[in-house]
């Protein structure tokens, strides 16, 4: 007679342990501390055997016959199923350990050897964030192009086609690792050559972007998933045409916001004379957004580690590299001669002429 659930949860915990039968030699197994366990009792090759499903309610009634039903059929075509149970774990096992992930956690710790602990963690985040997701589970023996295509193709639509390459870079040297320690035969990433799969990126000299080029800048910042104080800082030097060093090492004391100034002292400018910068209206909404952030600072953008320092120049030239500003960028930033010539209502009528918002959006 088949059991109910009704009476799978009436049943009652006693002295000694006893059985509820459901048929074909599979029943609940009722513990005195008052566990319930599925148990199967069947022979292979003349010997009594006893296989279990899992406890209940974990392993509800229906779950606990479908369990039984397919461990039935394998041993009616002469496979043991606790055998082939046993060799689907091992198997799982080995699986795990020659998953991407788990060689991939090899590598970074051999190549870290010698590199400064924030270059060993960047690389570690970067795998976390943009490789694992896709690759982490798979044996790495089973990856194929078309799954690393995919991966670099979902970070380059980010706007991070540099990140995209690196991350195609360090895949392929983790593949390297993998076939130097036995655990692959063959490097896919070798495969897959960056121009390939990626769109052609932009070598802009943004020395002589104009103010009517402001709005596609200012776009491509926006999208661009870098941190908020980088994207700000970005938006800002387009707006003001400064030159990247002038901008990290700007001061909130040298701001005029009720004269829409921006006063640069010489001993920073590295001239005879102060510079003045005329700030426009897209400019002056967006120091609002950053003194709550920065405020608290001399600066308006300090340095992650240390806020009495400002940011490093490198930090906004690499964002513009990886948005595809890169090339011929320097260290004079958007400061070309001819951008200085704009004004700050040029600039805020080549911006609102294009539809571009008026408030930056910050995320």
């Amino acid at each position: 007679m088949s059991l109910t659930d009704t009476e799978i949860r009436r049943a009652k915990k006693r002295e000694k342990p006893y059985n509820l039968s459901d048929g074909g030699n599979l029943y609940l197994w009722i513990t005195p501390p008052g566990g319930k366990l599925w148990r199967w009792a069947y022979r292979y090759e003349g010997k009594a055997k006893l296989m279990t499903f899992g406890r209940y309610p974990e392993i509800p009634l229906a779950l606990a016959r479908e369990r039984h039903g397919e461990a039935r059929k394998l041993l009616a075509v002469g496979v043991d199923p606790m055998a082939k149970r046993k060799g689907d774990r091992a198997a799982s096992k080995a699986s795990d350990a020659n998953s991407f992930q788990t060689i991939a956690q090899l590598w970074l710790e051999h190549w870290k050897q010698g590199k400064s602990a924030r270059h060993a963690d960047g690389t570690r985040r970067r795998l976390k964030a943009n490789v694992y997701p896709l690759l982490g589970i798979r044996p790495i023996t089973e990856i194929e192009a078309p799954e690393l295509v995919a991966m670099v193709k979902a970070i380059e639509t980010r706007g991070a086609a540099d990140l995209a390459k690196r991350a195609l870079e360090t895949t392929g040297q983790i593949f390297r690792y993998a076939i130097a320690h036995g655990c692959a035969k063959r490097n896919t990433a070798a495969d897959i050559k960056p121009r390939d799969v990626l769109k052609p990126t932009r070598t802009v000299n943004l020395a002589r972007v104009n103010a009517k080029e402001l709005p596609a800048l200012l776009r491509a910042i926006e999208v661009y998933r870098g941190k908020v104080i980088t994207r700000l800082a970005m938006k800002l030097m387009a707006l003001t045409f400064v030159r990247t060093s002038e901008l990290i090492g700007a001061r909130w004391d040298e701001f005029d916001l009720e004269a829409q100034r921006w006063n640069i002292p010489a001993e920073r400018m590295k001239m005879k004379t102060s510079h003045i910068v005329s700030l426009a209206t897209q400019a002056l909404e967006l120091l609002e957004l950053l003194r709550p952030l920065t405020g608290g600072s001399e600066l308006l953008f300090p340095g992650d580690r240390d806020h009495r320092k400002p940011m490093s120049n490198n930090t906004i030239l690499g964002s513009l590299k990886r948005m595809g500003y890169g090339g011929v960028m320097t260290g004079h930033g958007l400061g070309g001669s001819r951008a200085r010539s704009f004004t700050s209502r040029d600039i805020s009528m080549s911006i609102s002429s294009c539809s571009l918002p008026t408030r930056l959006v910050m995320r």
